[in-house]
This record gives structure tokens, sequence and C-alpha cells, in this order.
């Protein structure tokens, strides 16, 4: 009779730890869940050191040059008797401006090369009723968890995930957002996930009126109502 309690008393703890965990990863009446994806480019050259930076190296090398040892003259000029090949290879490394600089080309991937990019796309999604930018996301249904549901909303955009790292399984950050026009409209607890792109320079682009590659200050300025709480989640 014990065990039979005991075994009653744990299917029903079970279940309701079930239930718990099924009701606040699923969508209500009250609210949206909405998992967005952060989806970013990472800086494809070198940036260029920061002044102070580059002052505190100068500074570090000329400190640690004081107790070096000295060596004899004769010594460090080996190096120049060895014999030397008729072959000359020359470098000139590619411009940091690339044409869509130039013409800024937000559409293109060859821009602020030594800078991130963040993908925003055009179109309608959850909380406007009308066409406006955001990240690419969708909202949770029946996936098995929520990276799985950012993974969808991604590739409901890209078509192909095999050029994408998602950095961990857990949110980066989370928002919610109430509807200012309906308030019959439900709040949505934005979900945000960060991706990067992996050996591509070029997406097709889909399910959108229209794209663009941002850096953050550019992102920004599209969302001047979250620009704090974008400001401090994106770190670059």
């Amino acid at each position: 009779m014990k065990s039979s309690s005991f075994l009653s008393h744990r299917c029903c703890s079970s279940a309701g730890q079930s239930a718990i965990g099924k009701r606040w990863f699923s969508s209500s009446n009250n609210y949206k869940i909405v998992a967005s994806v952060l989806f970013e480019r990472l800086p494809v050259v070198v940036p260029k050191i920061d002044p102070t930076v580059y002052a505190f190296q100068e500074f570090s090398f000329r400190w640690r040059q004081q107790y070096r040892r000295e060596y004899p003259e004769s010594f460090l000029k080996k190096s120049d008797t060895r014999g030397k090949g008729d072959y000359q290879i020359d470098y000139k490394p590619a411009p940091r401006i690339s044409e869509a600089d130039k013409t800024n080309d937000q559409r293109s991937l060859h821009r602020a090369l030594d800078r991130r990019l963040y993908l925003l796309v055009h179109g309608t999604t959850q909380g406007s009723g009308k066409p406006v930018w955001h990240f690419p996301e969708k909202v949770y249904e029946s996936e098995e968890n929520l990276r799985k549901c950012a993974e969808s909303a991604l590739e409901s955009f890209i078509g192909d995930l095999s050029h994408t790292y998602f950095v961990g399984n857990a949110p980066m950050s989370h928002m919610v957002m109430q509807s200012t026009e309906d308030k019959k409209i439900p709040s949505i607890k934005r979900f945000f996930f960060k991706s990067q792109v992996i050996a591509a320079n070029k997406f097709d682009i889909r399910k959108c009126d229209d794209f663009v590659w941002v850096t953050k200050d550019e992102l920004l300025e599209y969302f001047p109502e979250q620009a704090e709480f974008l400001n401090k989640m994106i770190i670059s």
C-alpha cells in the first residue's frame, strides 16, 4: 500500500511538473513567446588598433626592452650572411573600403569588413499590424525547445543553416513588449538567440519585403525605443 501510494504521488508530481513546464513554454491568451535570432557576421579583417591601446603597447615594448639581454652585433648579423634567392614577393593588402562601402549597399556582406554586421528583415511580424523592420523570428508552437524554434525562424528566412553557428543553447536575453495600439493584443515575450555566419558571403534571403546588413550603430537607429536594451545586449 505504501509503495502504491508513493508511485501515485510521484506520478502526480511528474504530471504537475510537466504541465507547469508546458504552460511556461507555450503561448497563451495573455502573452506569446517568440524566438528571435541575432544573426551576426563577424569582422572579416582585423580592425584598426585604438590609439590608446597602441600607446600602451608601445610603452610596454619600450619598458621590456630595458630588461632584455643585449646580443653582440656579430650574432645579430649572422642571418644576413645566409644565401638569398632571386625571388621577390610583392604584397599588397586588400583595401578596407569596398565598393559596397562606397555605394552604402546595406544588402551586401562586403561592407564594414572590420565591424560586425547584423541581419534585419522587413515585413509583418508579431505585435505589428503593418510591415516593420525586425529580427528573424517565430512564435513558439510545438518545437522541442526555444533553441529549435530559433533555428526554424532563421531557416525560414535564409533556407539553409549549413553556414550558421548558434552560440549556446540558452537565449542571450529576453524582453517583454506590450502592444500600444490595441490592448486586446497579447503581450510578447521575445527571447533572443545569437547565431553567426560561417564561411559565407551571401545568403538567399526570402519571405520578406526587404533586408539589410547593418552595424550596431545603424541597428540602434532602426529601433530607437529599444536602443538602450539592444545597446546592452549587443557587445561589439
